[in-house]
C-alpha cells in the first residue's frame, strides 16, 4: 500500500456554515468507504446513515475552522465501535446455522483475499490503515480519532502493514 502524498483538509470556515446537504455530497463517499472497510457491506450503510444523523444534530454547534472530513470520520469511527460492541453483546440464537454474509467485503470491488486479511487485524491496526489509506487522513488526525498520539497511530499502521506482509508471504509461499 502506498501512502497518500496529499493532505486533504477542509478550509477554515468564516461566516455561516455551508448547507448540510453539501457536506453529505462532498464527504459522503469517503465516510462510506471508511465504514465499509471497518465493518463490511452488511453494516456499512447503517453506520453511514447513523454517522450523518449524528453529524446533522451536532452541525449547527460546530466550531469554525473544523476539518469536516476528520470530524465525520471520527463520528464514523465511533459508530463502527458501537457496531462491533453490539455484535459482541448480542448473539442471535438459532437452531440451524445460516450461510454467513460476508462481513469482510472491501470498500469496493477488489482483492477479497487482502480485505479478509485486513479484517483479521486487531481493530487499532485495521482502523489506522483504513483511515490513512482509504480515508486519506494524516496520522495527526488519525491520532485524534483513535485517542492516541500521531506516533502511536503511525506505529499501529506500520504493525498492520507488517502483519499483512507476513501473512501474505506465509500463505503464498513467496519471499517477504
Amino acid at each position: 500500500m502506498a501512502a497518500p502524498r496529499r493532505e486533504r483538509r477542509s478550509p477554515a470556515r468564516a461566516g455561516p456554515l455551508p448547507p448540510f446537504e453539501h457536506i453529505v455530497v462532498v464527504h459522503g463517499p469517503t465516510v462510506l468507504r471508511v465504514c465499509r472497510a471497518l465493518l463490511g457491506r452488511v453494516d456499512a450503510d447503517d453506520a453511514w446513515s447513523e454517522t450523518f444523523l449524528s453529524a446533522l444534530r451536532a452541525y449547527p454547534d460546530l466550531a469554525p475552522g473544523t476539518n469536516l472530513e476528520a470530524w465525520l470520520v471520527t463520528i464514523a469511527h465511533r459508530k463502527a465501535i458501537d457496531v462491533h460492541r453490539a455484535h459482541r453483546r448480542n448473539p442471535i440464537p438459532t437452531d440451524t446455522l445460516p450461510d454467513r454474509a460476508a462481513t469482510t467485503a472491501p470498500p469496493g470491488d477488489g482483492d477479497d483475499e487482502l480485505w479478509t486479511r485486513v479484517a483479521a487485524l486487531p481493530f487499532m491496526q485495521r482502523a489506522a490503515l483504513v483511515y490513512h489509506y482509504v480515508g486519506g487522513l494524516p496520522y495527526t488526525e488519525i491520532a485524534g480519532i483513535l485517542g492516541n498520539s500521531a506516533a502511536a497511530a503511525r506505529r499501529a499502521a506500520a504493525d498492520g502493514r507488517a502483519a499483512l506482509r507476513r501473512r501474505y508471504s506465509v500463505d503464498t509461499g513467496s519471499a517477504p
